[in-house]
Formats: structure tokens, sequence, C-alpha cells
């Protein structure tokens, strides 16, 4: 071995990244009770459920860490991320309806958190904002941000692919691209069904370098670019949340 390699530590991915990757977490811990429900899927769950809010906290605390200027979408950003932690800390302690209900919108809460950050770094030239990956089209960059909000899967019939996206629509030639440098993924068999009685489908997962790329270029919605930010579900009368603990298991990647 090199006496080099001993020091060749990978750089670590910034937090808009990290955020990335913990949105599709999410969709995974999503996914996976969608599709168990069995007493030992329960336990498998909630432990699930108390790492994403623990590293949703870190998440948090990596962000405060960079020190950026204070503004309304930031403040917006780590509100919402504080709300995903207290959500999934409490589903962690319920069975698998409400546990399912309180992170239904986790996935796309991230990611929109995320996009805050990042245009926020950039529109304070932050030393901290990366530049644009120039290997993404905006086609690129828009099949990326689906696939990060957990919106995509595929499936295959007769040989042929097939893609589905419950939010905007994310062409096949735009996923071969993207995959062609690889930004994404299939897990397969690890999505619901699209029908009762049907074959589960792929999920489509962005990678380490895909939530890489992402993070340089990802924007928000021009629409939510003021949206203040929202509670995500409402608590069941007579339970309340409390912040993420100190309980963590090692991740399941």
């Amino acid at each position: 071995m090199p006496p080099d390699a001993l020091f060749d530590v990978p750089t670590p991915l910034p937090p808009v990244g990290q955020l990335l990757l913990l949105a599709g977490e999410y969709t995974r811990h999503n996914d996976s009770v969608d599709l168990g429900s069995t007493g030992q899927d329960q336990s498998i769950h909630s432990r699930s459920a108390e790492r994403l809010a623990s590293e949703t906290t870190a998440a948090i605390t990596a962000v405060v860490g960079l020190r950026l200027f204070h503004h309304a979408d930031l403040t917006a950003a780590l509100v919402r991320l504080r709300q995903v932690a207290y959500l999934a800390d409490a589903a962690s302690r319920h069975g698998p309806r409400l546990a399912r209900e309180l992170t239904s919108f986790a996935p796309e809460a991230v990611v929109d958190s995320a996009a805050r950050i990042a245009a926020h770094m950039r529109r304070r030239r932050s030393g901290h904002a990366l530049e644009p990956d120039d290997r993404l089209d905006a086609v690129q960059q828009a099949a990326l941000h689906e696939i990060a909000l957990g919106h995509v899967v595929s499936t295959s019939s007769l040989n042929r692919e097939y893609l589905h996206s419950t939010g905007a629509r994310v062409s096949l030639g735009a996923l071969r691209a993207v995959k062609s440098h690889g930004f994404v993924e299939r897990s397969p068999g690890s999505a619901p069904a699209a029908f009762d009685g049907g074959p589960r489908q792929d999920r489509v997962r962005l990678t380490l370098d895909g939530a890489t790329a992402l993070a340089t270029v990802i924007t928000t919605p021009s629409a939510s670019r003021d949206a203040p930010a929202v509670t995500l579900a409402r608590p069941a009368p007579g339970f309340a949340t409390r912040p993420a603990s100190s309980r963590s298991s090692a991740p399941g990647r």
C-alpha cells in the first residue's frame, strides 16, 4: 500500500448532500412499512424510525455548524427538519398505521429543506456553496429532483422498462442519462405494487454521487420559495411528541 494511501480520507458529503441521502432513507423506511405488517416488522420499523430521527437531528447540527447568515428560508428549513425529527421519533413508538402517517411527507420535507439551504448558500455567495455539476442539464436536474423526492419507480414487462412518477414526469431518456453517470440505481422489488395483487416495483434512488451532484444545482420550486414552514402532521389526541432522543442504532445501509 502506498504511504499516501494511509491519509487518503474521503471528502465528507456536504450537509445538503447528506439531506438528499436522508430523504432517500425516509422513502426506504416508508416503503418498508408499506410492505410489511408482522410483529417482527413493527420492531424493525421502530428501530428504523429511531435511527432516522437521530440522523435528522445530526443533519440539523451539521447545517447549524455552517454558521450561515440568518434568513427566512434557512429558518424555515431548520424548523421543518426539526418537525421531521419529532415525527420520526414519535413514529418509533406507534403501530404501523399511525407511524406511517407520521413519516409520510418526510422525504418531500427533507428535500425542500435541502433546496432552501442550498439556495440560501448560493444567494449569500457562501464559501460552502458548491460549483454546479456541469454534467447535468435542466431535464436531468429535474429527474434527479423527482428521484430524491421518492417519486419514481420502475417496472418491466416483456423486456421493456417503464417509469412511473407520482410527481413531474421523468423520461426514460433522462433516467438513462443520469444512470450513465452513476447518479441513480434501482432497488428491485423495494416499492409497493401499483395495484392490489400486482408485482412489487423497483424504487429508483440517488447514489452517493447522485446526491453530491444534485446538491450543487438543486433549487426550490418558485411556488413554494417564500412559503412558511408548515406542520407536516397533527399528532393524534392524547399523545405528545418529544425531541429525538439519544437512542440510535447502527445505520442500516
